[in-house]
């Protein structure tokens, strides 16, 4: 018998409430989400019938992440404005579909886990960006993209940046990849230990704190019961920590992943076998470090961002020849997008948007983010979408590509994969995109984004044009995003998307009050969608609490404990 989703849900480490804030406080009109949600039913169900792994024909799958990367650093988007081009993305950007309404996450984890589970940031507790020492980090009980196509035959591979937790039971090998060769965490976080004041001195802090390893690692049939220190059972895998990510490997570490990836594709190619690969470029997160024949490249002495997009877009170069050269091009989807918006607090190192804001906001230069995707014979060649795309989308999407449409459906009941132990019970958030890429459906299958801080909280909702701001960060931008509260709304802030994409409206119009008193009850439309998307879960309860930068989580636990002595102690 697989274990159920239901056990992993009850033990995770934290208790799992949807309190903080009420996720929506804004207006009473807000649904309002018990603590106390309701219990999982065990999936007893017959489970329909999966697609066969022999059923030939099945596309390989190529997802590129960059890293907070802006639409306008990319040329397909800007036309060079910033002053340089990107020949290679431009070049999948024209040659498939590219997206205006597209949406990411507000920050790296979020965008990440939300990609690679289908599963809104609050479902899977993966709002906060991960840090060395973390507990926090993917859940077994939430399915991956990787462990739906194993099933259908794909080797799954993933090289570059996870940041998706550094235990062992959060490494990719034990969620559904063959192979993983990567680092763990946002580079800043990387050279700490380089920085004047790392406490070298504290080793009580150092030993928990510290970041680790880029690490090579592969899943295995045997289960190795070894406890490591710090990163817990290693479990069905081999690791392998093949040395820190120092500043001056920052400079080539997009080489030595963007070069295992293109052996892996070759490697499956040879065996004849369809693959998944998830390719995640450090490029271009702070701080930027490019090696030194690449300084200056762009032609903007001191831009060293400029030169390391020159930098990622010759490795995206890298990897559309490596498709070309193993003749596999006509069969491969390939997708490029990034994690979130642009973060601008490190100007002259750091990317550009139109839209309002920046990474970490709830506006939309937090959320909206460049993506095309290429299928030469299946997706038209040089199509601009309009339509609302999420991050979201590619789990159930890439899924009915490869042969499976019905995953989504299969997860609402209860699906153990063939090959897997767990029986997993997912709400998958994304929409199944295919016949709207394909050119079978004239729209998207999506009408409604939720835009998640990294507190967990429901900042904002969009429905079809409008967007309503529950919660507003009042700063315009810099490192106050990251540390101001977010000001919360009792009547709701509204915005046309198309009338005003980089919602600017309650800034330079003086009518904009009056236009939103006369068209109030679309606040109401669009809280009333946001309400019934809230409602899910209700049935599909986050797996863990998200993470915290404070020490707001820690005292919680502190007074609990105190609470449980005074009651013992009769003193409440």
């Amino acid at each position: 018998m697989g274990t159920d989703s239901k056990d992993d849900k009850d033990t995770i480490q934290s208790p799992c409430t949807l309190d903080r804030r009420n996720i929506l406080r804004s207006s009473a009109s807000f649904l309002a989400l018990s603590t106390a949600l309701s219990t999982r039913a065990l999936a007893q169900e017959t489970q329909p019938r999966v697609p066969s792994p022999s059923s030939g024909g099945k596309p390989n799958i190529l997802v590129i992440f960059g890293d907070d990367v802006g639409q306008t650093n990319i040329s397909a988007y800007g036309l060079g404005v910033v002053g340089y081009k990107t020949p290679n993305l431009d070049r999948l950007a024209k040659d498939g579909m590219m997206f205006t309404d597209y949406y990411a996450e507000n920050s790296c984890t979020a965008g990440r886990s939300t990609f690679i589970t289908g599963q809104s940031c609050l479902r899977t507790g993966l709002s906060k960006v991960g840090i060395p020492g973390a507990t926090v980090g993917l859940q077994a009980s939430d399915i991956t993209i990787a462990q739906a196509l194993k099933p259908l035959g794909y080797a799954t591979g993933q090289f570059g940046k996870n940041h998706l937790g550094d235990r062992n039971e959060y490494l990719p090998t034990v969620h559904g990849f063959d192979e993983f060769f990567g680092n763990l965490y946002h580079l800043n976080a990387e050279e700490e230990p380089e920085r004047p004041y790392w406490p070298k001195d504290d080793p009580a802090f150092t030993s928990v704190n510290s970041p680790r390893g880029v690490i090579h690692s592969w899943a295995t049939d045997s289960d190795d019961p070894t406890e490591e220190q710090h990163w817990g059972r290693v479990g069905k895998q081999k690791i392998e920590d093949t040395g820190p990510l120092t500043r001056k490997r920052m400079e080539t570490i997009d080489d030595e992943t963007t070069a295992a990836c293109i052996d892996y594709m070759g490697r499956q190619v040879k065996a004849g076998k369809p693959f998944f690969i998830w390719m995640n470029f450090t490029r271009m997160h702070v701080f930027t470090h490019v090696r030194e024949s690449m300084r200056g490249r762009s032609g903007m002495p001191g831009n060293e961002y400029a030169d390391g997009m020159l930098e990622m877009d010759d490795d995206v170069g890298k990897l559309t020849k490596a498709l070309d050269d193993l003749g596999i091009t006509e069969n491969t989807i390939v997708v490029f997008t990034t994690d979130n918006g642009p973060n601008q607090f490190t100007w002259p190192d750091a990317a550009t948007t139109p839209f309002r804001s920046e990474k970490d906001t709830n506006w939309e230069g937090a959320f909206r983010v460049p993506a095309f995707v290429r299928w030469p014979g299946k997706i038209k060649a040089g199509e601009v979408s309009n339509e609302i795309v999420s991050g979201l989308d590619w789990f159930p999407t890439l899924l009915a590509a490869a042969g499976d449409p019905g995953v989504k459906d299969r997860l609402l009941k209860g699906w153990q994969p063939d090959g897997s132990t767990t029986n997993f019970r997912n709400h998958l958030d994304g929409f199944n995109q295919l016949d709207y890429l394909t050119g079978k459906s004239p729209k998207s299958a999506r009408e409604e984004f939720a835009y998640f801080d990294d507190d967990g909280d429901l900042v904002a909702y969009r429905f079809r044009n409008w967007k309503a701001v529950f919660m507003e960060q009042k700063k315009p931008g810099g490192f106050p995003v990251w540390y101001e509260p977010l000001t919360e709304y009792r009547i709701p802030k509204l915005f046309n998307l198309r009338m005003d994409p980089y919602e600017r409206a309650d800034v330079v119009s003086d009518q904009y009050d009056d236009w939103r008193v006369k068209n109030a009850y679309l606040m109401g439309e669009v809280t009333f969608h946001a309400a019934a998307f809230l409602d899910t879960f209700k049935e599909y309860p986050p797996s863990q609490r998200p993470a915290s930068f404070s020490i707001d989580q820690v005292r919680a636990n502190v007074d609990r404990v105190i609470n449980k002595v005074f009651q013992n102690r009769g003193l409440d």
